[in-house]
């Protein structure tokens, strides 16, 4: 039978689960890529394309796992076999369960190693490392951390420990007052880098300009595909972390304006992520498409060149810190409740089990960087083999069946009944999303993610 709640507690309130969901949403995808993705896709029209697709694909795929979680009541694994039981189809879909809980796993154990290098920089940047620093200077300060696999270590070891406290603490102690603190403080962050950003004058309109004002003729077939699959990945759908936050949702709450409010609150760190950072690129001269590079290399020269740099630039990657922690949290949460529900342990035992597990697998990681940069399977390192599987097979399919189990497996009584919408329209309109569109904009974005779609172009030319 279907629990009616979780056993490890629930949110204390509406609000308390759009600031958690959006923690696990919010991440480095947000303040580090989406900002050097618009830089390459043209500005205005990527950013019109990439809001649309979180309209069509993003929302429709977070209802359908956030109602996921709250109908089971327990673990991804766990809550999909269940569901699946009272509809009389497989058990099979526990699989899907399965899925999600690795993805967040093994995305963690190098999350965590990323978000150590931005750690690194805090101090770095307080202390003014980068005054007057050159290219050339950023980019050998950056290749002088990544190349000492202790200082990684250290970082990462950091990292996880502070993820581990958190998690061990339970929904309340630990994740809804984590992020009841994590979220205010990032948005405080970002409203004052924003305003710094504002005081550059003609770079600041020419930002605005540039993030609001589109240019379709800059818009490319690629851009559109980008634009897609970073709206499915920047909610962090398909790895079990708001499908397990759901499980702890009060049974009256409404799904389709929580699972909105998420979106919009994500949206608006990407967007306000550009209205920081353009200014101070466009400010120094510096190029916005320089891709992956633009956070630990481009970013430090123009902190190191402004008045106040050093303070701003150290409180933008304490920013990134933040984000990083809300969602790692997010990340290892549906393996901590699987363990827990399966294995009879404290919750403290599975967190810090699973945290030295995590932390073990992201030593690979770190050694990717420097000692093991020549160890390759497929011709890509550990930390490229692990971030393509996991953004580029896991998560796509991982919504994709999201998608064609709520949209086709669960009977549509059972869905009206748990997403609540009170107007027939609005949930025909979900229903006809997540039936139709949403799964073949997923299996785009997952042809493009694997390269096939590229492939299929040079047969239909050839």
């Amino acid at each position: 039978m279907r629990p009616t709640k979780s056993m490890h507690g629930q949110w204390s309130s509406n609000w308390a689960f759009i600031l958690a969901a959006t923690g696990a949403a919010v991440g480095l995808g947000n303040i580090w890529k989406f900002p050097y993705i618009t830089g390459e896709h043209g500005g205005g029209a990527f950013v019109i394309v990439y809001l649309l697709c979180i309209a069509v694909i993003g929302i429709p795929i977070m209802m359908a796992e956030v109602m996921l979680g709250r109908r089971g009541r327990q673990n991804p694994v766990a809550s999909l076999q269940t569901i699946a039981a009272e509809e009389n189809k497989s058990g099979l879909w526990r699989l899907l369960g399965w899925s999600g809980v690795l993805a967040g796993f093994l995305i963690l154990s190098y999350y965590s190693v990323i978000a150590g290098q931005a750690m690194a920089y805090i101090p770095r940047t307080f202390g003014g490392m980068f005054n007057g620093v050159t290219a050339d200077g950023a980019h050998s300060l950056y290749q002088s951390l990544t190349a000492d696999p202790e200082r990684l270590l250290a970082w990462h070891t950091v990292f996880m420990v502070g993820t581990m406290v958190l998690v061990a603490r339970g929904v309340k102690s630990g994740l809804e007052r984590s992020v009841q603190f994590l979220m205010p403080a990032l948005f405080l962050i970002l409203l004052l880098l924003v305003a710094y950003a504002s005081n550059t004058g003609e770079h600041f309109t020419r930002a605005i300009h540039f993030l609001f004002n589109p240019d379709f003729s800059k818009l490319t077939g690629k851009s559109v595909l980008v634009a897609m699959g970073h709206a499915f990945f920047s909610l962090s759908l398909g790895m079990g972390a708001i499908m397990i936050y759901g499980s702890y949702l009060p049974k009256d709450t409404s799904i389709l304006k929580v699972s909105v409010a998420i979106s919009i609150a994500d949206t608006l760190v990407a967007l306000l992520a550009g209205l920081a950072i353009f200014p101070l690129v466009f400010a120094n001269g510096l190029e916005i498409g320089v891709g992956p590079g633009l956070i630990f290399e481009t970013l430090p020269i123009a902190f190191g060149h402004m008045d106040g740099g050093a303070f701003f630039g150290g409180m933008f990657f304490l920013l990134l810190v933040l984000a990083a922690w809300s969602s790692a949290i997010s990340l290892i949460e549906p393996a901590v409740t699987w363990v827990v529900e399966n294995k009879g342990v404290s919750r403290v035992y599975a967190s810090v089990t699973l945290g030295v597990i995590t932390w073990l697998l992201g030593v690979l990681t770190i050694f990717s960087f420097n000692i093991g940069s020549e160890w390759k399977l497929f011709d890509k390192t550990f930390f490229d083999l692990l971030g393509y599987v996991t953004a580029n097979i896991m998560l796509p399919l991982g919504g994709l069946f999201i998608a064609i189990f709520s949209g086709w497996v669960m009977h549509q009584h059972a869905t009206r009944e748990e997403l609540g919408i009170k107007y027939n329209f609005m949930y025909q309109l979900w229903r006809f999303l997540v039936r139709w569109v949403t799964p073949v904009a997923v299996i785009i974005v997952f042809l493009n993610a694997v390269g096939l779609i590229d492939n299929i172009k040079d047969w239909l030319h050839y």
